[in-house]
């Protein structure tokens, strides 16, 4: 497959999605980054440009569904959008308490709903192209439910499920799908976590896998392998046991 030229990416501004900014950042590119932080879409902008890049930053909330739609839409009129990545996402579970209501709220609404926001329009759009393709990122996390962030993890898996059983009913349409479930990545989430990462790993080289795994049209990019293996062992295992395990997990401070 050739290498996509029209890229939209939600939550660009920093770990993942600015790192597949840069990733794809290259003469004869085109990228439309969103997020809600100006000042970091500028900034991730800037380098993606001095890579030869044409940049559209636009600040956007992916709970608009309705802003979401026409930023799609004029973005696939502008340059015939090849690739749309659902990137946006937050955790939570901080403090003792773990996630507060509000703040399983909002993860809901940005995890779940926004990433809706961003497919269901690509999806519409790539059919009246013809083809095209959507990578949806999830998490390692999605396999499991966690005490310390149980709203974090359903929402992944939720989105997970969703990605994996659109992936099949989009082939008709030549519509590509992969589902990205990546382990720890460096980024402002796991900037939060005060407790040892394994197999903690830079954006850029996330970025590569990810970039290498849509190239083959995977269904699922999960990394990195050894967790991934670990997570699907633990996802396994009786719900007693896994309680127990987990009850004795570091919790986020």
């Amino acid at each position: 497959m050739t290498d996509p030229k029209s890229i939209f990416i939600t939550g660009a501004s920093s770990g993942i999605g600015a790192a597949l900014a840069e990733n794809y950042a290259g003469p004869g590119v085109m990228l439309y980054l969103t997020g809600r932080d100006r000042l970091r879409l500028d900034e991730i902008s800037a380098r993606c440009q001095t890579k030869g890049a044409r940049v559209q930053a636009l600040q956007l909330d992916v709970r608009d569904a309705g802003a979401c739609e026409a930023a799609i839409a004029e973005a696939n009129r502008n340059s015939g959008l090849d690739l749309v990545i659902a990137n946006a996402g937050i955790s939570g579970g901080t403090g003792k308490s773990g996630e507060s209501a509000a703040q399983t709220r909002e993860i809901m609404e940005i995890n779940v709903t926004g990433v809706m926001n961003s497919v269901l329009p690509a999806i519409e759009i790539f059919r009246q192209n013809g083809g095209g393709q959507i990578a949806i990122v999830s998490s390692l996390a999605s396999f499991k439910g966690l005490p310390s962030a149980p709203a974090y993890c359903a929402s992944k898996a939720a989105v997970r499920a969703w990605g994996e059983g659109l992936r099949g009913s989009l082939k008709q349409d030549n519509i590509r799908l992969s589902v990205i479930t990546p382990g720890f990545v460096i980024s402002r989430i796991t900037d939060a976590n005060k407790f040892p990462m394994p197999f903690l790993m830079t954006g850029e080289k996330a970025a590569g896998i990810i970039a290498r795994g849509l190239k083959r049209n995977r269904p699922r990019i999960a990394f990195p392998l050894p967790m991934y293996l670990a997570v699907l062992v633990f996802s396994w295992l009786p719900l007693w046991m896994t309680e127990f395990v987990s009850d004795r997990l570091p919790k986020k401070q």
